[in-house]
């Protein structure tokens, strides 16, 4: 069946396996650059240096905020409007997003302008005149980058809904290689931080170009701008105003951090805990590559009406499949982190500060990435509320406690901060709300993840206790170690801890490599 725009109505099971394994191409691929380039980049830029580039982005990532959860929004309703077979109200939807976000360009432009004016009152206690005479036109690239990105992402946004995601994951590819390329040309030639951020906004406005003719070529969409409707935008509003408030708990979760330590402690910190939270980003990432593909599908599902046993499975489905993964990677991590850190980084950074720092978000963080589901089954259904105000509440204790923390431990005092957020709002709070509000099966979800570790936790135990006083000081030991460790660690897993199911899928993924490579 086909909508009257042309397009498949709603995308296929094949092209969500795809979105998914391309995602995970996408990870590994960035993980991948980020440990071999990001090594490079820390020496060739010096502690301080990156200290100062992950200052200003997490400055400017304050300003993400005034997305103001409308991707979603565009993501959600477009899937709705498909699956009705409403094509107007596309049509005129998609002119309203765009006159949305180019005030919200305006307002960004004036926001970001007022943090020029103050970075010297802010910052100066703790960085040199020199480190503020860099800072500032970083802030202004990044800053034309942001204003550039709102209007034009309503065309990602679009992509995603029409499940179009082998598009969208090869362009990424795409940018990340050819990115990674040139900015490893500009530092071997001396280049420093604001090389970077020049690279990082040409190569995102070609991708947000490349959406724009793909959503005009491929999927012949259309926008109008017409009547602006008030009350859809009422709906709208109200939908996207607790996405708005979850997205901006985010960024006091893994942005505060940074500008705390910047005003408190200055760049070295800020440093050593960009590094901490870069990996922390990876391990997020293992995680989000199956949940973010979900939301047109289950937004599908809530309209047809779709019980909750049904919605319950998929989410301990999905879940289980997460932990899969993410128990492979923090075991390895709490075995082989900290020799890994200190070859990674180099010795401008203590590794043992790092790891530890790593650690304090990895475990607390687990929890909500094999649940993260949860969030795009509330965004299905619009229930965002309870989450948000929820976060709201935490987030404030969060941040005080950085503040707080900051200044009388330092770094590790802002990781303990984060993770007592945490625990709290996404392990404790949440995962009541999903059993005694959402119905989703808490009990048989806890059941099945500890099922699945005892390998997990037996095998770390052992090689924790073996490999701690093995000396892993050059990349091949390391590498030997976690071939060893792997060895081991899989077949028992595959052996224990996975189902029919799971086992299924991986036989599926490697006979569909073979099969391409015939």
């Amino acid at each position: 069946m086909k909508t009257m725009d042309g397009v498949k109505n709603m995308g296929s099971t094949g092209e969500l396996k795809a979105g998914a394994v391309l995602n995970y191409a996408v990870i590994l691929l960035n993980n991948l650059l980020g440990l071999l380039y990001m090594p490079y980049m820390l020496r060739m830029l010096g502690q301080s240096e990156f200290g100062l580039y992950s200052l200003v982005a997490s400055v400017i990532a304050y300003l993400t905020v005034l997305d103001l959860g409308f991707t979603n929004a565009v993501i959600r309703y477009t899937a709705k409007f498909r699956a009705e077979g409403k094509v107007r109200e596309q049509q005129e939807m998609f002119g309203m997003f765009i006159l949305i976000y180019s005030a919200i360009s305006l307002v960004a432009l004036v926001a970001g302008g007022f943090l020029y004016a103050n970075v010297d009152a802010v910052f100066s206690a703790k960085m040199t005149a020199s480190e503020l005479a860099r800072m500032k036109p970083m802030l202004l690239m990044l800053l034309f980058n942001l204003v550039i990105t709102f209007p034009l992402s309503v065309f990602g946004s679009i992509i995603t809904a029409y499940e179009k995601f082998v598009f969208q994951k090869l362009l990424v590819i795409g940018r990340l290689l050819l990115s990674t390329a040139v900015m490893i040309v500009l530092l071997h030639f001396g280049y420093k931080a604001m090389a970077l951020v020049v690279v990082q906004t040409v190569f995102n406005i070609a991708q947000l170009i490349a959406n724009w003719i793909f959503c005009r070529r491929r999927l012949n969409v259309k926008v109008v701008f017409g009547r602006f409707r008030f009350g859809f935008f009422k709906e709208v509003a109200a939908y996207s105003f607790w996405i708005l408030l979850n997205v901006l708990m985010d960024r006091v979760y893994w942005s505060t951090g940074q500008f705390v330590l910047g005003a408190v402690a200055g760049t070295a910190a800020v440093a050593v805990f960009s590094v901490a939270v870069r990996l922390e980003q990876m391990y997020m990432s293992f995680s989000t590559a199956i949940s973010s593909v979900f939301l047109p599908k289950v937004t599908s599902m809530v309209a047809r009406g779709e019980g909750d046993k049904a919605i319950s499975d998929l989410f301990i489905r999905t879940g289980r499949i997460q932990y899969c993964v993410l128990a492979f990677v923090l075991t390895g991590f709490i075995v082989f982190g900290r020799q890994f850190i200190a070859l990674w980084a180099g010795p401008d950074y203590d590794e043992v500060a790092v790891y530890t720092v790593s650690l304090i978000f990895f475990i607390p963080l687990t929890v909500p990435l094999v649940q993260n589901l949860g969030i795009t089954i509330l965004q299905a259904k619009g229930m965002m509320r309870f989450r948000s105000l929820m976060y709201v509440g935490v987030a404030a204790v969060s941040l005080v406690l950085q503040i707080l923390l900051s200044k009388r431990y330092g770094v590790e005092g802002c990781a303990w901060a984060v993770a007592a957020g945490l625990v709290l709002g996404q392990i404790i709070i949440m995962n009541i709300y999903y059993y005694k509000v959402q119905r989703i099966d808490i009990l048989r979800f806890w059941k099945e993840i500890f099922r699945m570790s005892v390998v997990p936790a037996c095998v770390c135990a052992v090689s924790y206790f073996i490999f701690r006083d093995i000396r892993l000081d050059s990349v091949w030991r390391l590498a030997l170690g976690i071939l060893a460790y792997c060895a081991v660690y899989l077949p028992l897993f595959w052996l224990a801890g996975m189902n029919a199911s799971e086992k299924g899928l991986v036989r599926g993924f490697f006979m569909k490599i073979l099969k391409t490579g015939k």
